[in-house]
């Protein structure tokens, strides 16, 4: 059942995701970019006020590559996984119902198609930019194997959201039919206590398998953050360095600016005081020039005067 997230919206909005398509977008993301899109949506959970979403979302382990291929060919070709899960049943009712013949025919068939689709996924990862190594290459066919052996597997790989690859049980045969049914062994013998301790003892191997891959996986993925953050920490007191030389910049140009208005106030003042005098000096020049035209006509009359009584 998928989980809606806590305001139900669609799957569009990052904020608003499933759970689910979350998830599904998150195992679809190439391992080099997924932590960082990982924290991206479990941001954007907490944003939204999902904290229980965001809290899940952060909780997903980033896949080996080996893991994302085999997620890749899952979700690329639907069709093709129906019928590969469908041989895996198969498989495992001719296993079960010691059906030599079915067997033998049916692990042909595996053969053939794990090689096959080993070959379609590093085909499928490649085109997506991300080439595999023979070793990851193993690990998907290793993948592919248990996904025919056990069913539990089948249902992980279906779901295209597998961290590390899976790992075949022991017990399974790989390609040959069952053997004939053993005689019954006399009374008290300890076959079935041996048989029993064996798995025990492949179970355990291959917990320790599964804990040292999570324990890597986890450890690279601190790595991987330790190095974000220094990453974040170099940026952040480089953008406080460029900030600061621009705050200096800028307060040099304050006080360049000011002391040019100092200086503009001062010659503001100056001239004004200048101008005052020249107003005053124009005023008194004006009144000095209509007593020189008073002085001039007066003196004119006076000619005429003198003039007139030389006639």
């Amino acid at each position: 059942m998928r989980r809606k997230s806590g305001k139900g919206a669609e799957a569009g909005d990052s904020g608003d995701a499933t759970v689910e398509s979350v998830l599904d977008e998150l195992y679809a993301t190439p391992p080099p970019e997924f932590v960082a899109r990982r924290e991206e949506r479990a941001a954007a959970a907490r944003t939204a006020g999902r904290k229980e979403d965001a809290r899940l979302i952060h909780a997903a382990r980033r896949p080996t590559l080996a893991a994302w291929a085999a997620n890749l060919l899952a979700r690329s070709e639907p069709e093709e996984s129906r019928r590969f899960l469908e041989l895996g049943r198969e498989l495992r009712e001719a296993h079960r119902s010691l059906d030599p013949a079915g067997l033998r025919e049916l692990s042909a068939q595996r053969r053939r198609i794990v090689t096959a689709l080993s070959r379609q996924t590093a085909r499928l990862a490649d085109e997506a930019g991300h080439r595999l190594s023979q070793a990851a290459l193993r690990e998907v066919e290793a993948t592919l194997r248990a996904v025919l052996a056990d069913p539990d597997a089948a249902e992980r790989w279906s779901g295209g959201r597998l961290a590390v690859s899976l790992t075949p049980p022991s017990e399974f045969p790989s390609d040959t039919a069952p053997a004939a049914p053993a005689k019954p062994e006399p009374a008290g013998t300890t076959a079935p206590a041996q048989s029993r301790a064996k798995d025990e003892l492949a179970d355990r191997r291959r917990k320790r398998r599964e804990e040292l891959a999570d324990a890597e996986r986890e450890a690279k993925e601190a790595d991987e953050r330790l190095r974000d953050t220094r990453t974040r920490r170099k940026e952040a007191e480089e953008l406080l360095r460029r900030t600061g030389e621009e705050h200096d910049r800028a307060r040099e140009e304050v006080s360049a600016a000011e002391e040019r208005l100092r200086a503009a106030r001062e010659d503001l003042d100056r001239t004004g005081r200048e101008l005052k005098e020249a107003q005053e000096g124009a005023r008194a020049a004006g009144g000095a020039v209509t007593g020189a035209e008073r002085e001039a006509r007066t003196a004119a009359r006076r000619v005429d005067r003198l003039a007139a009584r030389g006639r």
